[in-house]
């Protein structure tokens, strides 16, 4: 291996090693546990920052942090002795572990961190005194979180929701507005708010937050019909993406295969091949808990009931299985950073679980350098499609 490869990421050795980062909050050392992957990875998030530093709990309060990424608020809770009990629920498996070792880094028990999206994380009877939103990637996601702050918050209590202006802060405000009757901009820095409504009653008109929240899609893929079901914020929710559908008509299935599919989202690769191979179940893997809910409802609705879907880190719940077949269409971007640590791990990931002589599929935008990795690892590449904007590659793991 040399210089040059490590350098270009052809190997991606350090993906699993964490990292412990000091950030300095109110004049306090914290610890933070970081690798590839977690969200502000390499940085800290200024709207975590906003939200660790201005926000003070009362001695009994209990505190809930939705979407809490690397657990930096809880850390300083608990640091600076504030808050009788702190919640900390993420969506993203990864943050929760993240979150779970940062709490550890700094001597306290991750016995209070939750997998899942807001409310549906929480033990039910939770009530809070205040409740922190980092603003999430979509819309309707942000609008149930504020809408599950509002039913655990008790009279009284605040719900603090931070982010930058092109994330949805200002959305996040009128939002906050019509549902609380009131939002104040306490704190700005680098081009991010931190936002604060207080809990009084529910106004008259109080926005309804679409808490079943699976959209709905029927499609034709290889000349079946299809029907996916799909969460807030899960990608591409509104349709099947173009780079899925090309991978969809481009992928070489065979009955026997046994399957996996990195990076489900809703399941639509692993579905559609799972529909051909039908001798054994198919695996479907992603690091977000409603992606892994929506490929389950997908799945029962093809027909699929013993599909298998697990929430992960790229392929770490089945590095010691093997499979035939890895199709995938992988992410690039954390938050709304360009992060290729992340793929280039899906296809070192593929190449371990594949049997010798199984078969990589990947889509990716054309401008996204793969090429290298796939064939350092593989030996061999082909260019299955070459479009306009994306490029469908196939790879043999060597006999």
């Amino acid at each position: 291996m040399t210089t040059k490869q490590k350098k270009i990421g052809y190997v991606n050795d350090d993906y699993r090693v964490w990292l412990r980062v000091i950030v300095n909050v109110g004049g306090r050392p914290l610890a933070l546990e970081t690798k590839p992957g977690v969200f502000a990875h390499g940085a800290v998030d200024p709207a975590s920052l906003l939200l660790a530093e201005h926000i003070r709990a009362g001695e009994g309060d209990v505190v809930v942090h939705l979407n809490c990424g690397n657990g930096l608020l809880g850390s300083a809770l608990l640091t600076a002795g504030q808050a009788a009990r702190v919640i900390l629920a993420d969506r993203n498996v990864l943050a929760v572990e993240a979150t779970s070792r940062t709490l550890d880094a700094n001597g306290f028990s991750a016995g209070d961190v939750y997998f899942g999206h807001g409310r549906d994380a929480l033990p039910p009877d939770v009530m809070a005194n205040i409740v922190a939103i980092r603003i999430p990637q979509e819309k309707l996601a942000l609008t149930q979180l504020l809408h599950h702050a509002f039913t655990i918050l008790e009279p009284g209590g605040q719900c603090y929701v931070a982010g930058a202006t092109n994330e949805g802060a200002k959305s996040a405000a009128q939002i906050m507005e019509g549902m609380f009757g009131n939002a104040t901009t306490i704190a700005t820095d680098s081009g991010h708010r931190l936002i604060r409504a207080n809990r009084t009653s529910a106004p008259a008109g109080m926005p309804d937050p679409d808490d079943d929240g699976f959209a709905e899609r029927a499609v034709v893929l290889r000349g079946v019909p299809y029907t996916f079901f799909a969460r807030p914020g899960v990608f591409s929710r509104d349709h099947v993406d173009e780079a899925t559908q090309l991978l969809v008509e481009h992928m070489d299935v065979r009955e026997r295969d046994r399957v996996l599919d990195l990076g489900c989202g809703y399941g639509v690769l692993g579905i559609v091949a799972g529909s051909t191979a039908t001798q054994h179940a198919v695996t479907m893997l992603d690091v977000d808990s409603e992606a892994v809910r929506s490929a389950i409802r997908s799945a029962h609705a093809a027909g699929l009931g013993n599909a298998r879907v697990l929430a992960s880190d790229v392929a770490a719940e089945v590095l010691d299985e093997q499979f035939d077949l890895v199709v995938t269409n992988p992410p690039f971007h954390i938050g709304k950073s360009t992060d290729l640590n992340v793929p280039i791990q899906f296809i070192h990931d593929a190449w371990t679980v594949l049997a010798p002589g199984g078969r990589l599929n990947l889509v990716a935008n054309r401008t996204l350098p793969y090429e290298g990795a796939i064939k350092y690892l593989f030996r061999n590449i082909t260019k299955v499609h070459d479009g306009r904007r994306f490029k469908v590659l196939s790879a043999v793991k060597d006999g």
